[in-house]
Parts: C-alpha cells; structure tokens; sequence
C-alpha cells in the first residue's frame, strides 16, 4: 500500500539522532493530541492521518488540523523570537490509510521516543501496537482502546514484550504501555455537566480521588477546605448565563490551584475541594440478570386484587372468631378451609356460621382467577425480564440522554453509579449500549430523536435535563433546539466536535435561553490531556474537568526535577500550575528521621507494596527517591515534566 506524504510548515529534518514523538489516528483526537504536544509539551510530532478523502468527520478534523498549523506556527514564532535557535514544537504530517510496519517506519517509530495509536477502532490500534513494539522495543506506547478488560491484557503483554526485547524488566528503561479511553476520560465530566453539586472522580489501580464542588459559604459560614482547595469556579458559574460552555469560547475560566491567599480573597465563589481519599476494593458482584423486583413482578392493580382478597380473608375469619368463639388461629384454619372447599358443610351449625361458610366459598371463587392472573403475569414479567423498560408513568426529575454509543454507554453507567434516574434515546436497536441499558433497567426509548414524539415519549416535559451525546452534532443541535421549544429552562449539554461551531451554538443558545443552563462539552478536548501526559512518560491517573479546563492528577519521580527535589512541601507549590498532594512510602522504608514527620500509618495501602500519605506537612523536605502524587494544570505539568519546558516561555 503506498502513502503519500505531506509536510506541515517548518519540516524538521529528520537525523540519526532525532527524537520525536509519533500520533496514528482517523478523528480530530488525533489533531488535537498533536496540536497539545506541540503547543504545550513543545515536543516535535509526527502526525499520521488517513488520506482526506478517508477521513471521519471530516469537516471536523480538518478544523483541527487548521488549529494545529496554526498552534505550530505561534510556537515556531515564539521559539525564533527567543533567538535560541530550537526547533521544539515543530513536526510533519504523513497520509496512510492504515498504520502499517511501512508506514510506521516512515514516521520514524524506530527512532521516536513515543506513539500513540488513536484510531476509533479497537483492533487497528492493538495491530499497529503490536507492529511498533516489535520495530522498536524502548518505544513508550499509548493506546486508545474501548474494551477495559482487553486493555488490560494488552498492556500487560506488550510491556513483558518490551522487558524480554531489552532483556530487562519494569523500570530496566523498557518501553512502557499505557492503555486510555476517551470515553472513560470524558464520561465523568459529561455526567457532572448535567448535574449540579456532583462529585467528580478518577480512580486507577484501586486509587480513588474524589472533588466535590461546593457552593460559595453563606454570611457567618466558615467553607470546609477539605484535603486542599483545587479550584476556584468562575463567578458566573452558578448563572446559566455566565462564561462557562464552550472550550473554545474564549472567555474567563475558573482559577486551577489556587493559594491560600486567592481563597481567602474569593468571596462568592464555588470551589473544587479534594473532599475524601481511599482505596476502593473489588467490585461488588453483579446481580443476578433478569431477575426483577419483587415488586415489578405484578402490575398495580393485581397488587390490588390480592390485597383486597387478603382483607375479605381477614375479615371473614375476625367474624368467625366472634360468631363461635374460636380462637384467632383456629378461626383462620376454618376460614382457609372455607375459602378453597375442603371443609365440611355447616349444616348442622347455626345459621351465622352458614352464612359465612358460603361467603368464604364466594370469596374463594374470586380468589381463582386472580391466582391464575398472577402466574400467568409473573411468567410474563420475567420472560420480559431481559427487554428494554418503557419510562414509567409520573417519571420527572430525570436525565434523558441521548445516544448508548461508547460515550453514551459511559455516561449512562457514570449516572446510574450515582442513583441518577435516566431515560435513554436510542435510533439503533443493535447500539453499542443496548445491553448495559438492559443489564441495568433503564427505559429506552426507540426513535430518531429528530422525529416528533419520540422526545415527549421519554418525558422530557419533565426532565431535569438533556444529555445530547449523539456522533452528530446536527443531531444534537436539533434535538436540543426542540427540547428547549418544550421546556425553555431545560438544562441542556452538547457533545460537539468542532470548538468553533460549539462556541457559536453555545453563545446563540445562551442569549436565547438566558434563564436556561447550557453547557457544549468536546471530548477530543477532555481526553487529549491524558494522553499527552501519558506519552510523556508519566503516570497520569486522570483528569478532573472544571467548567471548560482540565486539572491532571499524577504520579511522578522527585529525582531529576529541581523544582520539587530538595524544596519542602510548601515551597515547591507552585500556584496555578502544580501541587504535592501525597507521598509514596515503601512499607518498612522510613527512616527516622522522616518518620518523625510523615507517619506512614496515616496513609493507606495500594496493594502495590507502598503506602500513600496524604496531609503532608508544608515543612517536609522532598527527597530524590521519593515518589509523589501531585495535581498540576496542562501547561504546569508541561513546564514541571516537559523536557523543552525550560528552553522558553509557554505558549
């Protein structure tokens, strides 16, 4: 297969001794993803894209490509204006359809340092993996892969390839792997866009961190910090409409990292606060399938029916009890007999024991078919056990999301973890989420949403608010101009591709709608942080959204960063860029005197033969062999781990 190449402004020559950093994808996370390499890491980047004619979303990625010429150009201008000569920042871009061993070899994977495969489609970036693995085992891998359990397999097999390539192990200076969904990145920030006061978190390798966004503290109120203070929302957070919505709209975001003073000085504003730390243990075993509640068994008015004999058995009985003088137990025995024609016949007995003989058979008469009803209606339940719901009637305060492809799907899972009602939307009856929506019981409804009633039908009249995370922003466009037709102070969120037409929907709606809340979400903008840290060689954990920028939590080496090695705890936070926020300890490797400081008792295990120590003290010295936890902005962690970050100014 040949591949046309094509070069982007400022071409670097490529040498023996180059070192660069590759990107394979087909959709605008790729475009985007080298455009954060270059415009914030300052690395050199090449980029390998299906030809135009191939591409997905086209109009999409051409967009990004534009931006990232015209990132590469700031950054080019930046670099000569400093008069250093450096070509950091610069790359080339390569046209190929598939990532094929000829054009991987083209981009240079033998000499790049990292790769990063960001096809939408799961098995072209394991071949292609699996392919740069083998041409160059020091290679650091970054793979965009949907399926978790897979990922995890993956990884594990390309990094004992790496270690038997190398002939060393991990940590020998073998290349590394580093499994990333999109999808699980963008999926908390979606879900906690729609509501309000929701926890945002990331977890990885049992490591749970939770920020919570709390309300400004009312007069007299002293507000809780928690562990630390992360962020200070913007003023207008709390006004549907104020800056917050789009990524590309260019308006004033909240304050990442604050210090002591900054949070002292912001009054009426919300903040982000690192609320609660631990570890979560194994995932609790999935309920049965199919299995319905007791009390979904039986409709509402079998449930009726039954009571309603239930008490005529009640009371027939109390009247035995008073017209004999039987005692309660034996009263009850007498009706049941009664009721299904096993006893005797009162003929002998007087005549208020006949009578109730006979309304027991009447009642027992009834009590027939309303049996016959219920099996035959529990048959019925549990065969439609596995069957999609329809949304109850009375149903309101709800979320209605709109598409279970692989963002949707991880929404929908992300608000269900949270006791959120939903009501999904789906045209596709074979849609990638179908079957969680089945797993977990939450009402579909079937129907392109551009049609009329499909959106009445799963109650948006009364929805709290519309999750519009369809492919096509189009589609989510219009669904969201409807919903708001029907119910102007709807609460509406849009997942849109491209930046420029999500600022221009986000402020049109804004000014329509000033009552209502509206917030445009990109995903490429959500994921591409954490994969840009990953190819760096880092350990991100996650990424926390906070309204429209992204705040990245790792573990990092304090050995080789003189910004942190040597400097305590309080001098080495820098504010709006990094900040320690736990230690690393060996189990049985404090010495004295640092135990004396840090007690290794106060943190929790891992799992992993360490310990984390949180609250660290602001006069603890960071040592080279220590390994920290610290939250960092984009542009603080490039210039904190970067490797060009210090040869000029970010731009």
């Amino acid at each position: 297969m040949g591949t046309h190449t094509g070069s982007v402004p400022n071409q670097v020559p490529q040498g023996d001794g180059y070192a660069h950093m590759v990107v394979c994808g087909d959709d605008g996370l790729a475009h985007r993803l080298a455009a954060e390499l270059r415009g914030v890491y300052r690395e050199q980047v090449t980029l390998v894209v299906p030809p135009s004619g191939r591409r997905v979303r086209q109009p999409v990625v051409g967009r990004a490509r534009a931006a990232s010429a015209a990132l590469l150009d700031m950054v080019n201008a930046a670099v000569n204006r400093a008069g250093n000569g450096d070509s950091a920042g610069t790359g080339r871009e390569l046209e190929a359809t598939e990532p094929t061993e000829d054009v991987l070899a083209d981009a240079g994977v033998e000499r790049a340092t990292a790769l990063a495969l960001v096809y939408d489609d799961d098995e072209t970036n394991i071949r292609a993996a699996l392919t740069a693995r083998r041409l160059n085992p020091r290679l650091r891998l970054v793979l965009r892969l949907y399926n978790r359990r897979l990922g995890q397999h993956i990884e594990e097999l390309l990094d004992q390839s790496a270690a038997l390539a190398t002939g060393g192990g991990p940590g020998s200076g073998s290349g590394s792997t580093t499994v990333l969904s999109d999808a699980d990145t963008a999926a908390p920030a979606l879900a906690a866009t729609a509501l309000v006061g929701t926890s945002k978190v990331v977890e990885t390798d049992g490591l749970m961190l939770r920020a919570v966004e709390r309300q400004p503290p009312r007069p007299g109120e002293v507000a809780d910090p928690g562990l630390c203070t992360l962020a200070l929302l913007s003023a207008t957070s709390n006004d549907p409409a104020g800056a917050d919505g789009s990524e590309g709209s260019g308006e004033q975001g909240p304050q990442l990292l604050p210090d002591a003073a900054a949070v002292r000085a912001a009054t009426g504003r919300g903040t982000v606060a690192l609320e609660h730390v631990s570890y979560s243990g194994p995932p609790l075993p999935a309920g049965r399938a199919g299995v319905p509640a007791f009390g979904e068994l039986f409709s509402r008015r079998l449930r009726w029916s039954l009571a309603g004999l239930a008490a005529c058995v009640v009371a027939l009985a109390v009247a035995l009890m008073v017209v004999t003088g039987d005692h309660p137990l034996h009263a009850t025995y007498v009706t049941l007999l009664d009721l299904f024609s096993i006893n005797e016949p009162a003929h002998n007995d007087d005549v208020g024991r006949q009578i109730l003989q006979l309304l027991s058979g009447f009642v027992g008469l009834l009590l027939l078919p309303v049996l016959l009803a219920a099996v035959l209606e529990a048959l019925g339940t549990f065969r439609s056990a596995s069957a999609l719901r329809k949304p109850p009637r009375g149903l309101g305060g709800h979320v209605v999301l709109l598409g279970l492809g692989k963002i949707g799907t991880r929404v929908l899972t992300r608000l269900r973890e949270m006791d959120i009602p939903v009501v999904c939307v789906e045209a596709d009856p074979e849609a990638r989420g179908m079957a969680t929506a089945r797993r977990l019981r939450v009402p579909v409804v079937l129907g392109d949403v551009t049609q009329e009633g499909v959106l009445e039908a799963a109650k948006i009249h009364r929805a709290h608010s519309l999750l519009a995370l369809t492919s096509v922003d189009t589609t989510n466009l219009e669904a969201v101009l409807y919903a708001r037709s029907v119910r102007s102070r709807l609460r509406v969120v849009l997942r849109l591709y491209d930046d420029d037409f999500a600022t221009a929907v986000y402020r049109t709606l804004r000014a329509a709608h000033p009552h209502a809340l509206t917030r445009s979400r990109s995903v490429t903008h959500l994921a591409a942080p954490s994969f840009a840290g990953a190819m760096m060689g880092r350990q991100i954990l996650g990424a926390i959204p906070v309204e429209r920028r992204v705040l990245l939590f790792a573990a990092v080496e304090v050995a080789g960063h003189p910004q942190l090695e040597g400097k305590t705890v309080g001098e080495a936070f820098r504010a709006g860029a990094w900040r320690v926020l736990a230690l690393e300890v060996s189990e049985g490797v404090v010495d004295g005197e640092r135990a004396g400081r840090v007690d290794p008792e106060d943190g929790m295990s891992s799992g992993r033969g360490a310990r984390l120590v949180w609250e660290l003290p602001e006069t603890y010295v960071l040592r080279g062999s220590d390994r920290v936890v610290l939250a960092a902005t984009r542009r603080g962690l490039a210039e904190l781990l970067g490797r060009r970050a210090r040869q000029g100014s970010d731009v």
